[in-house]
């Protein structure tokens, strides 16, 4: 629940989409076909009006990452329009974003990378995320977020061709 004196109202929502929108938009434009960017986008926006109270003024682009992965991963599954009431538990983690990447040499290191460390280097170097807005997306504590994407760095260096 939100603190009494912050109204999650249309207000809110407004401000909420026309800060927040365009990264959302991008973030599925990485990782899907461009028909269903809008559509996609809408069905987090909408999750976020329905669930408002949920919604941590302190991480909102980070909430609506989160809700994007599942949203994404829900579609991905079911190849048909989601029902956004039926979010799942645990977001689809291999993400065809880094199939995007058009070096050879830095798509050959992704690819030897695990899902995971794929997603936390692909949200640090395209979404912009770091230290908690990253926790926020991975649902872990600032210091297992940072840790991850130290780990992940490292092993990109490490299957970095040389």
């Amino acid at each position: 629940m939100q603190p009494d004196d912050v109204t999650h109202d249309e207000a809110w929502f407004e401000a909420l989409m026309t800060t927040h929108a365009p990264a959302v938009q991008r973030f599925f434009a990485r990782r899907t076909d461009r028909c269903d960017v809008e559509d996609l986008t809408a069905d987090v926006l909408v999750t976020a009006w329905r669930r408002r109270d949920d919604v941590p003024d302190e991480a909102v682009l980070a909430w609506l990452y989160r809700t994007a992965g599942f949203v994404l991963a829900n579609h991905r599954r079911k190849g048909r329009p989601i029902p956004v009431d039926d979010l799942p538990e645990v977001a689809d983690l291999d993400d065809p974003a880094w199939h995007a990447v058009r070096d050879d040499d830095l798509r050959r290191a992704l690819a030897a990378l695990r899902p995971r460390d794929r997603q936390i280097l692909l949200l640090n170097a395209w979404e912009g995320l770091v230290g908690a807005e990253l926790a926020a997306v991975l649902a872990v504590t600032r210091t297992s977020a940072d840790s991850a994407l130290s780990r992940a760095r490292a092993r990109l260096r490490a299957a970095w061709p040389t």
